[in-house]
């Protein structure tokens, strides 16, 4: 699009913005200082690559002859694009999927390795042809920590600590001279390891009890080795789930776990039983309700992170947020076990709100991953075959990469409402960082539809000269890009806020997503 093009359509975006908001009241914001220690940790951005429908197959390991950029079967053109928003962690294999999983039957000659059945997801045939070495080099390239989980499941300790020493050990043992044989010669070091996934449900419909004496059997034997530590990091709870919390952080010694997961989906109709609503062609009501689920992931971590703060006053054990996002129903005609759905504009507002509330809570969530990287779920990147398009997901990432590892600002605002049959939710959130370079960011989303918001917004301590920003919007809350149209959402300038003295004045339009820069 060129630059009087991208013009146009702000200018047309503004001005049906502020003619729906003429009589929006003033929102008075501050922005105040921050704490130099606490930060916004890159790895609340981090991304998800389960072996589920075309994410790995079909998405980043490409079909043989497929007239792409390749390295080895690994997609450039979607490495390019993840490099871009600097993914800071990826997980993998899964999800339900890790805990069917075996390693080794991943590594060594592709010609060589077995076949299994990826019973969770379709039934499909896995060929173990992406597997761990695949899976290293894919993170090499994009320039990522390799979040690998273990096999709890159906798998053993011993399974699990090879696969350790496998990859971290530089020692003449069994396990270092196959990975020398398979053509790495240099431990992998890899840190970051999920004991088990979903422990509660897929994973082995274990108890919390029953886990945590699993879990401490298993970090026992998940061994450091020269030059790397291990993060092990705790099968965490499902949404609200206070007990699985509780019994972990009661049960498990604080040096025995880095980390602690929660996974907490938005659903549309809110319910997992029947329909969960479609992706695409909704009314405003599984807007409203979309959005009014998706707030909840405020009060779910405030809840997990107060039972932590019992147990560990320090905040040494991270939240890890690693399964998260919009889930609908799939897309018509598709296999309904590969869960591929399109990506709107209100996926783009669930996106930046999430963010916003993990940003917020950056003293407990130290980490977190949508579900999914591609072609599954909420995704960032879709394909069809040579065809690669960028969600609007992808563009709040984009917008938002500014907040890694900078300083948290706390904000003060009363948001306004928005309204809907009956029901009310806030139609405002924010958040702020300042980056080493001293220059603030300011995240706003506007969930309101209608009308847009004006604000006031007082900044003491900050001394900056210019204001510029980025706006994500589109005519209707479920537009979305497809390939045909692959840019019908994409970020534009945003000329909406005005210095005002020593204060900021924002326009901020309905449906929208704003990140401005000042310096």
């Amino acid at each position: 699009m060129n630059l009087l093009k991208k013009q146009t359509v702000v200018f047309a975006a503004l001005s049906l913005a502020l003619a729906q908001g003429a009589a929006a009241q003033t929102v008075q914001m501050s922005v105040q200082p921050g704490d130099a220690k606490l930060l916004i940790s890159k790895d609340i951005q981090g991304q998800f690559a389960e072996h589920l429908g075309r994410c790995i197959y079909g998405g980043f390991w490409a079909e043989p002859g497929l007239n792409v950029p390749q390295q080895g079967r690994i997609r450039l053109d979607i490495v390019e694009a993840l490099k871009k928003i600097h993914v800071p962690n990826l997980r993998w294999p899964g999800g339900c999927f890790a805990d069917t999983y075996h390693w080794h039957d991943g590594v060594g000659p592709a010609a060589q390795r077995p076949k299994m059945l990826n019973l969770w997801w379709g039934n499909t045939l896995e060929d173990n042809s992406f597997g761990t070495h695949e899976f290293l080099e894919l993170c090499d390239l994009l320039g990522t920590t390799p979040y690998l989980a273990a096999n709890v499941g159906s798998g053993t300790v011993q399974e699990m600590s090879n696969w350790m020493e496998y990859l971290n050990s530089n020692e003449d043992t069994p396990m270092v001279l196959e990975r020398r044989k398979n053509g790495h010669s240099e431990p992998y070091k890899v840190s970051w390891w999920g004991i088990g996934n979903e422990s509660w449900g897929c994973g082995g419909n274990m108890t919390a009890e029953y886990y945590t004496n699993v879990y401490k059997r298993y970090a026992t034997f998940a061994h450091d080795y020269p030059g790397t530590r291990l993060k092990r990091i705790v099968s965490g709870a499902n949404g609200d789930d206070a007990n699985w919390t509780e019994t972990c952080m009661k049960n498990i010694p604080l040096n025995q776990m880095w980390g602690l997961t929660l996974h907490q989906y938005t659903l549309p109709t809110g319910s997992w039983s029947g329909s969960k609503g479609k992706a695409t062609g909704f009314g405003e009501d599984m807007y409203f309700s979309t959005l009014r689920n998706c707030l909840k992931m405020d009060a779910v971590v405030t809840r997990h992170a107060a039972i932590m703060d019992k147990y560990d006053k320090d905040k040494k054990v991270a939240l890890l947020v690693d399964e998260w996002g919009v889930w609908t129903d799939v897309e018509p005609g598709t296999n309904p076990g590969f869960l591929y759905q399109q990506n709107s504009l209100r996926d783009a507002l669930v996106a930046g709100t999430t963010l916003n509330i993990f940003n917020n809570h950056c003293d407990r969530v130290k980490g977190a991953n949508l579900a999914q990287a591609v072609n599954v779920l909420q995704a960032l990147v879709l394909t069809d075959k040579e065809k690669m398009l960028l969600t609007p997901t992808y563009h709040v990432f984009d917008l938002y990469q500014v907040h890694q590892d900078a300083e948290y600002l706390p904000l003060q605002f009363t948001s306004p409402e928005y309204a809907f049959g009956g029901e009310k939710i806030p139609a405002l959130n924010a958040s702020a960082s300042k980056d080493k370079s001293g220059a603030v960011h300011l995240s706003l989303v506007n969930l309101d539809p209608h009308k847009a918001l004006t604000l006031e917004t007082a900044l003491p301590g900050v001394r900056f000269k210019t204001v510029t920003g980025r706006l994500l919007t589109s005519a209707s809350v479920s537009d979305y890009n497809t390939f045909e149209k692959p840019n019908t959402i994409q970020p534009v300038a945003f000329n909406g806020a005005k210095k005002r003295g020593e204060k900021l004045a924002i326009t901020l339009p309905a449906k929208s997503v704003v990140v401005l820069e000042l310096k």
